[in-house]
């Protein structure tokens, strides 16, 4: 079997509007897809959301904002039932995303001018890839990368 690449990353929030800002405005990406409630009305397959249709139409399932073509990170409105959201590596399980860049530097410092601050100063991690790490407003942990010619993830490695 052959994969394309990662189609998306997924995740619910309580900060819903917030998300949106801050991957569209802050990071620039865009929003690309918006799925309401009522796309799911009738639909037999799926009795909840077809129930969610019914009860609120106009309300947002989920959207999808374009990374690169193809590449998305999904939100959905958290539900009330949901937990609170946990601190990160609390849990086995999702810990971050990465995203690659041509230039590090110039992309941190227009991160920061859009208002995001780093995690982390810029650094050569064990693998030789050059990162720095930032958050969303959850809390979600993204690592900004760049390849250099001694990358393990382009070299291959192993040991």
């Amino acid at each position: 079997m052959k994969f394309n690449a990662i189609m998306h990353v997924s995740f619910y929030t309580d900060r819903f509007d917030e998300m949106i800002d801050f991957y569209t405005k802050k990071l620039g990406l865009k929003q690309k897809v918006i799925v309401k409630w009522k796309e799911y009305k009738g639909r037999t397959d799926r009795p909840q959301m077809a129930a969610m249709a019914e009860k609120d139409p106009e309300g947002i399932f989920y959207t999808y904002i374009e990374l690169a073509p193809g590449q998305f990170i999904e939100l959905f409105p958290a539900s009330p039932n949901q937990k609170p959201h946990r601190q990160w590596n609390e849990d086995v399980g999702y810990s971050h995303f990465a995203l690659t860049v041509d230039d590090i530097f110039a992309a941190s410092e227009e991160l920061q001018k859009a208002g995001i601050n780093p995690d982390t100063k810029i650094s050569k991690g064990p693998s030789g890839t050059c990162q720095q790490w930032f958050h969303d407003p959850d809390g979600n942990k993204f690592e900004l990368m760049q390849f250099t010619e001694d990358s393990y993830q382009v070299k291959g490695h192993l040991d």
